[in-house]
């Protein structure tokens, strides 16, 4: 099977910190939700991903822009800056998620795991809400929960709860290119950060 550049991107697996909720929805509730999400005007928690899914799809025009006509280009560029500190200004009056310390979790254009107090049966759906950092993308989605394990205990989590595996059964294409993008960029910076420790390594 051939698997094309995009494909590949959705296969990255990053070890990624972000704020989190998460609420069980029952499974015939599941259709009529999901049509909410994709006919309803964006909320305040999902405005500021929608404004980044707007700007990668200005990506291509802007740069044609830039080669002919700098001035333009920065001028937009400075429009655009301006229109996402109005959106993060309208999430930060809004949503919870903000005030909640960021959890570890495990991150893909494909699904997601993390750590749960409680157990959740496999098969379960979920919606889920992520706010990304640091660009506060806040992004609802649908999860089916693929494995509920014991997490390890140690000395300092005698009682650290469950590992949580979950797949995305639903999530807007927008979201899901501004997503894809968030893991591309954290990979870049995991990267560049290994290689030069290995070179402080090499010079020492």
């Amino acid at each position: 099977m051939n698997i094309n550049q995009d494909e590949r991107r959705q296969f990255f697996r990053i070890d990624d910190s972000l704020s989190l909720s998460y609420r069980q929805i029952p499974s015939d509730r599941l259709a009529a939700s999901i049509e909410c999400l994709e006919n309803e005007i964006d909320s305040d928690f999902t405005v500021v991903s929608s404004l980044a899914a707007v700007s990668q799809e200005m990506t291509g025009t802007l740069n044609k822009i830039e080669s002919s006509r700098p001035e333009i280009a920065a001028y937009l560029k400075s429009l655009n800056r301006k229109i996402d500190i109005l959106g993060r200004a309208l999430m930060a009056q809004t949503t919870e998620l903000l005030n909640q310390p960021a959890q570890a979790v495990n991150l893909s254009a494909t699904g997601i795991s993390f750590q749960v107090t409680e157990f959740i049966q496999p098969g379960s759906t979920l919606e889920l809400k992520l706010l990304l950092t640091p660009s506060y993308a806040g992004i609802l989605s649908f999860v089916e929960v693929i494995g509920c394990d014991p997490a390890a205990s140690g000395p300092e989590q005698p009682d650290p709860g469950y590992n949580l595996r979950t797949a995305f059964v639903h999530i807007r294409e927008r979201d899901r290119d501004v997503l894809i993008q968030h893991v591309i960029q954290r990979q870049g910076a995991q990267i560049r950060r290994a290689r030069a420790v290995q070179e402080q390594h090499g010079r020492g």
